[in-house]
């Protein structure tokens, strides 16, 4: 299927379709439905290869850069479900998207919506290393676009904010984003996802870009900074979203975006956010456990606990595709399922060392978070295949060796397709649920 021709938002998202099963004083949500993951039909085993290879090294690149229809009722009462669909279909990126419109009159775009980054930023006519031919935002052409100066409160949240026209001047901006870096000027606008209410936003307007990890059409960050969505609208969505990521495979806009406390689900079983005031904007999660099939994996508690001075933990990241593990928690986990399968192991594939050329049977992955709420991945959320080449890699990761992320566990969005992953800062806590929004 060909690429739609409008512009769109690119969101992060992760779901899973677990299905619901109680114990006593605990719960676990079973992914239950299942079937392979694959390319596209017919694609060569090479072609599939060099894809994974790509993705797993965008991955890495994303990793270490880490620590780096509505209805209105009373403040911070609105709703709004915004469609969404795999950018990987649609854009040949990691990220989710969502339509959006900027200005006025309004520019659609198709934008990033990241769960782990903040500023939000857009490519703007002029400029230097955005993709020629994808769309870009004009300032001129819109009536209620500002330049925010130098000086402003809006310029001093910015990373890295300089003002090389001097005091008075726009307030300029450098980032980086996985394998890129760019340079933006900072702006106010009017900004609306599908479905959503307009409201006046400040975002990056891009002049200089390096590198091709920074998503063709602009990103919206939905972390927990000063400058995010999340920020921005909490009038109006009062802090809290959620989403259900389809599979990537999917060209739909079948997943949601829901925004504000109404309308989420009112049977969902959370776990405590926590916060890192060193990584203020990541969502942390305290996952206590591991198992494959019913064993536990045996994991040192140490090796999971949150720990803000060092940077250990466990972070819910929509970005990632492919989820990475501290290096002796996956090595835990790897051989744990290499046990469990019991099938000779082919050579590596890219960053994925757990590959099999034969059939096997793929046990499921649980993971325990503070609750206690278990989630129990089935194995189209396991491993990832090839229809073609027969051949089928466990579908994560380790982290990197060392460095301020080496004990990090990001747990990543193929491992959430099909599953509705509530965001309630506003009272702390993250929420899991069953949801099928594959189509």
């Amino acid at each position: 299927m060909s690429p739609p021709r409008l512009p769109v938002l690119v969101l992060v998202l992760l779901s899973t379709f677990w299905a619901a099963s109680t114990a006593v004083r605990s719960v676990t949500l079973h992914l239950a439905r299942s079937h392979s993951i694959s390319p596209d039909a017919g694609a060569p085993i090479t072609a599939w290869a060099a894809s994974l290879v790509a993705q797993s090294a965008a991955d890495a690149a994303r990793v270490a850069t880490l620590a780096a229809g509505f209805g209105k009722t009373k403040k911070g009462g609105r709703r709004s479900f915004v469609p969404i669909a795999p950018g990987r279909q649609i854009l040949s990126i990691p990220n989710y998207v969502a339509r959006a419109r900027l200005g006025t009159p309004a520019q659609t775009l198709l934008v990033a919506i990241d769960p782990s980054n903040d500023a939000a930023w857009v490519p703007c006519g002029g400029c230097t290393g955005c993709a020629a031919s994808a769309p870009s935002f004009a300032p001129t052409q819109s009536s209620t676009f500002r330049p925010v100066r130098c000086g402003s409160p809006e310029c001093a949240q910015v990373p890295s904010p300089s003002c090389p026209g001097g005091a008075g001047a726009s307030c300029a901006f450098n980032l980086t984003y996985a394998a890129s870096t760019f340079q933006a000027l900072l702006g106010q606008d009017s900004l609306a996802l599908e479905n959503g209410a307009p409201a006046s936003y400040t975002f990056g307007c891009l002049h200089v870009v390096t590198g091709s990890s920074v998503p063709p059409q602009g990103l919206v960050g939905f972390g927990r900074g000063p400058l995010s969505f999340l920020s921005q609208t909490k009038d109006v969505y009062g802090s809290v979203f959620s989403y259900c990521l389809p599979s990537y495979k999917s060209s739909n806009f079948s997943g949601t975006l829901r925004l504000g406390p109404i309308g989420q689900p009112k049977r969902i079983k959370t776990t405590p956010l926590l916060s890192n005031p060193h990584r203020p904007s990541l969502y942390y999660v305290n996952m206590i456990g591991i198992r494959v099939g019913s064993k536990p994996v045996p994991v040192p508690a140490s090796a999971l606990a949150f720990d803000p001075a060092s940077g250990r933990g466990t972070i819910i990241d929509a970005g990632t595709m492919f989820t990475r593990l501290s290096a002796p928690v996956y090595a835990a986990v790897r051989d744990a399922f290499r046990r469990r399968v019991r099938a000779p192991v082919a050579g590596p594939l890219g960053g994925f060392d757990t590959c099999y050329n034969v059939t096997v049977a793929v046990p499921s992955i649980s993971f325990t978070f503070a609750g206690p709420v278990t989630v129990t991945l089935p194995e189209e959320n396991v491993v990832i295949r090839s229809s073609s080449g027969g051949v089928a890699c466990l579908a994560m990761a380790a982290g990197p060796a060392d460095g301020v992320n080496a004990a990090l566990n990001v747990l990543a969005s193929m491992q959430q397709q099909n599953h509705r992953v509530l965001f309630d800062v506003a009272n702390g806590r993250v929420g899991f649920s069953r949801e099928l929004c594959t189509v």
